[in-house]
């Protein structure tokens, strides 16, 4: 027999492992579920999103502008295969609301007296905003522990302490929030740990450039290091306008340029080797249908790190 065929099993046996490990598809950490994924007008599609380390059915809500039909469209899409009361109730162990604006705490305020017993997680300023302007009884109801009496006691306010981590009752998960600078207000980046590996989700936000911050850059520096190490599987960050919106009118929030420019920055930091590739899961696209396509566009021809643009959508989980 011919010497190259006689080798032919030994080589099989040595390189079949090989084949196998080429072959294995990397795994999730992370399974991120859109309640709602735009901003602007379309109260059914407003900035939520349920986060849970993969295989665990305990969630984090990041904002929470729509809630209910989030849910429902997640159970139609089979995202859950239990009611959607059971997600709301069961499922969603704590908020965490970026800032107080009503497209991101709508559905948590609404869905209130349907709810269960658990924790809203945010920064001090936004905590106090919701304490004065919505859990109270002219405005709603106080679901709260604190504030107007008399407080149902529903929800407890946990206030974040900015760059400390904390970790998250009744879940795997610990968090770090960032502050961020939307116009004349604070926003918030949190940074979600499950088992040392991590995924960032931003607020509403504004290009350091124009809001005259180092916000953004401080957000950056940080999240260098596990980007480097690839332990940073995606990040979610807000595009709400088409390049045409005039810097003087974006109220703190990014277009396809302003991203791109923070995106470079980013880089230089981690270098353009370590970000080729990272997933950036894009959310507040504001309707009309048009400009959000014109976003989309605008994208693609500026992505020159060769990012991997992820457009969510309401209902369909996705895994990180």
């Amino acid at each position: 027999m011919n010497l190259k065929y006689k080798l032919l099993p030994f080589l099989y046996i040595f390189l079949f492992p090989v084949i196998l490990v080429a072959q294995t598809p990397k795994t999730s950490t992370f399974r991120l579920v859109p309640l709602g994924v735009l901003g602007g007008i379309d109260e059914s599609n407003l900035s939520a999103y349920m986060l849970a380390p993969k295989g665990s059915n305990n969630y984090i809500c990041l904002d929470a502008g729509t809630i209910h039909y989030g849910i429902e469209k997640a159970v139609t899409c089979k995202s859950f295969n239990v009611p959607g009361n059971a997600v709301l109730r069961q499922y969603i162990k704590g908020y965490f609301i970026s800032h107080p604006h009503l497209d991101h705490i709508a559905g948590l305020i609404i869905n209130s007296p349907e709810d269960s017993t658990k924790n809203i997680y945010a920064l001090n300023d936004c905590i106090e905003t919701i304490k004065t302007h919505y859990f109270t009884w002219k405005s709603w109801a106080n679901f709260a522990d604190q504030g107007e009496t008399p407080a149902l006691k529903k929800y407890h306010y946990k206030v974040l302490e900015p760059g400390t981590e904390t970790a998250i009752e009744n879940t795997e998960l610990k968090v770090r929030a960032f502050p961020l600078s939307h116009s004349n207000l604070t926003s918030t980046a949190f940074l979600v740990n499950s088992n040392n590996n991590y995924l960032l989700y931003l607020g509403d936000t504004g290009p350091d450039e124009i809001e005259k911050s180092n916000n953004m850059q401080n957000l950056w520096q940080a999240a260098a290091p596990l980007i480097k190490s690839k332990k940073l599987k995606a990040i979610l960050i807000e595009v709400s306008f088409p390049n045409e919106q005039p810097d003087k009118t974006l109220f703190g929030h990014l277009t396809p340029k302003w991203l791109m420019a923070e995106m470079d920055k980013l880089a230089s930091f981690t270098g353009t080797d370590a970000i080729k590739g990272l997933n950036i899961v894009i959310t507040h696209l504001k309707p009309p249908m048009t400009s959000i396509s014109k976003i989309k566009t605008q994208l693609k021809a500026a992505n020159k790190l060769n990012l991997n643009l992820v457009y969510p959508q309401q209902g369909k989980a996705l895994d990180f």
